[in-house]
């Protein structure tokens, strides 16, 4: 699957991740915080591309020449029926510029063709931003997991969308 996306502002293409961008998805993992997967776990999940949805966002050939290519990943997994998104991240400079929303964007909708009826996320409480990028996409906050996250031990808010239209 590879779309070109030009809604940002910046003229991204939003396409598969492959193992060559993986070193570039664990630095923006580290960067902005998230709970660790490292290489070998994002690795991992490519090998498992009939329930594995791992796209990211990259600048155009000649943009990428001057520095970083990646500039945001999406991961999920379809169980069941139903999309699990599991990390959804942008490098610092690049984000309030409708990434994360595109990336999320064209993982719900391949979710949906693939006959998702709901998707599900956690997002640390403390995350407004990115609480208020999931109410903006249609999210609502179902229920609350007391210590989910590590590191700063944290509550998850809940948050599922339907898919079904």
């Amino acid at each position: 699957m590879a779309i070109r996306e030009t809604s940002t502002g910046i003229g991204l293409s939003i396409g598969r991740m492959t193992e060559h961008d993986l070193l570039e998805v664990v630095e923006i993992e580290e960067i902005s915080g998230l709970s660790v997967w490292g290489w070998d776990a994002y690795h991992k999940e490519l090998q498992s591309p009939e329930d594995v949805i791992m796209l990211v966002a990259t600048k155009p050939t000649a943009e990428s020449i001057a520095g970083p290519n990646v500039a945001g990943f999406i991961i999920s997994r379809l169980v069941a029926g139903e999309l699990h998104i599991n990390n959804v991240a942008v490098r610092p400079e690049a984000r309030r510029r409708g990434i994360g929303a595109t990336l999320l964007s064209a993982v719900l909708n391949h979710g949906r063709r693939q006959g998702a009826r709901l998707a599900f996320l956690e997002v640390r409480a403390g995350n407004v931003a990115a609480q208020g990028l999931y109410l903006r996409c249609g999210f609502q906050v179902v229920g609350r997991r007391r210590g989910y996250y590590a590191q700063p031990v944290e509550d998850a808010l809940l948050m599922s969308l339907s898919l079904e239209t």
